[in-house]
C-alpha cells in the first residue's frame, strides 16, 4: 500500500488572473512548464554555471542527520567551497545539501539572470533562495516557518516533490514545537504498518523538471528528493489568509523561541519528548 497521491496539475504557462482565480484562491498546488523560457537563467543556470560565477564562495552544508539539542536553528553541518561541493554532486552520491541560500547576498550577479515574475502577489524581493541537492539526497517533510506561498523555480536534472496541506496534520506525526514530521519516516517509501496514520492523508505528488515552476501555497507540507543532482530557486510571499499569517507570528516569535529554551535546559530529552509526543498523539486521535 501506498501514500494517497494525486499528481499537481500542470500547465503550460499561465496568465496572473488564472494564477489567482484556479490556484491562490483555492490555495491548489501547481505546476507551471513554461513560464521562465525567457529568463537568462533558462539557459544559462546550470551547476557548471554556479561553479564559474561562484565556485570561491564557502557554503553552509546540511545533511539528513536527526536533529539534535545542541544544533542550534538552521545550523549547517558542514562547510565547503562551491566549486568542490558541486565537484562532489557530479562525482556521487552525497548527502549534503545547500538550502536557504541567499543569491543576492552571496552572488548579486545571478540577480540579472532572472526577473520577478508577477502571479499577483507580492513577493518579497529581499530573499530569493537557493536549494542544491546530489542524487537521492531529500529534505525532512516539513513546511516552512513563515507558511509563506511559495514558488519554487528547478534547475538541472530532476526533484521529486510531495506535498501535504495543513489540513492533514492529525495524520503526518507532526512533532509538536517543531515544523517537521517524525523523523523516521520515509516518505519515499513509508511503512505504513509502523506509521498507519499515513493511510488516512491525502497529498501531492509530481517531478520537477529543468525549468519548470511550482506553486506551493501557505503552509504546505513538502518533501523534495534529488532524483540527479541539480539545484533550485525559492520566491515567496507573505501568507494572506488570517489564520497562517497568525501561525506565522506565533512561530516565528513564540514557538521558535519556546523551543530553543527547551532545548537549554532539558537537553536531548526535550528532542526525545517531542518524537514520542508526534506518534503518542498521532495514534490517539487515528486509533
Amino acid at each position: 500500500m501506498k501514500l494517497n497521491l494525486q499528481d499537481i496539475p500542470r500547465v503550460k504557462t499561465i496568465t496572473k488572473e488564472d494564477f489567482i482565480t484556479q490556484f491562490f484562491k483555492p490555495q491548489k498546488p501547481v505546476v507551471i512548464e513554461h513560464f521562465i523560457d525567457d529568463w537568462p537563467a533558462y539557459s544559462k543556470w546550470s551547476l557548471d554555471y554556479i561553479k564559474s560565477v561562484a565556485g570561491d564562495k564557502t557554503v553552509p552544508l546540511y545533511d539528513d542527520r536527526p536533529v539534535n539539542f545542541k544544533d542550534g536553528f538552521n545550523q549547517a553541518h558542514s562547510k565547503m567551497k562551491m566549486s568542490e561541493y558541486i565537484d562532489l554532486l557530479k562525482r556521487e552520491p552525497t548527502k549534503f545539501r545547500i538550502f536557504l541560500w541567499n543569491i543576492l547576498k552571496e552572488v548579486p550577479i545571478l540577480q540579472k539572470d532572472f526577473t520577478f515574475p508577477d502571479f499577483g502577489l507580492r513577493l518579497m524581493k529581499g530573499f530569493p533562495m537557493l536549494f542544491f541537492g546530489g542524487t537521492d539526497s531529500f529534505t525532512f517533510m516539513h513546511y516552512d516557518i513563515d507558511l509563506a506561498n511559495i514558488f519554487h523555480f528547478h534547475f538541472e536534472g530532476k526533484k521529486k516533490v510531495i506535498l501535504f496541506d495543513q489540513d492533514q496534520n492529525k495524520y503526518l506525526y507532526k512533532v509538536p514545537y517543531a515544523l517537521i514530521t517524525q523523523e523516521d519516516i520515509d516518505f519515499n517509501n513509508p511503512d505504513l504498518d509502523k506509521w498507519p496514520a499515513l493511510k488516512k492523508a491525502k497529498g501531492y505528488k509530481t517531478e520537477l523538471n529543468h525549468g519548470e515552476v511550482l506553486y506551493m501555497p501557505e503552509g504546505y507540507w513538502h518533501y523534495m528528493r534529488y532524483l540527479t543532482p541539480g539545484f533550485s530557486m525559492s520566491l515567496r510571499a507573505v501568507a494572506r489568509q488570517p489564520k497562517n499569517l497568525g501561525k506565522a507570528i506565533y512561530n516565528v516569535f513564540i514557538m521558535r523561541n519556546f523551543d530553543n529554551l527547551m532545548r537549554r535546559i532539558k537537553g536531548q530529552g526535550w528532542i526525545d519528548w517531542k518524537n514520542k509526543q508526534a506518534i503518542l498523539r498521532t495514534s490517539k486521535f487515528n486509533s
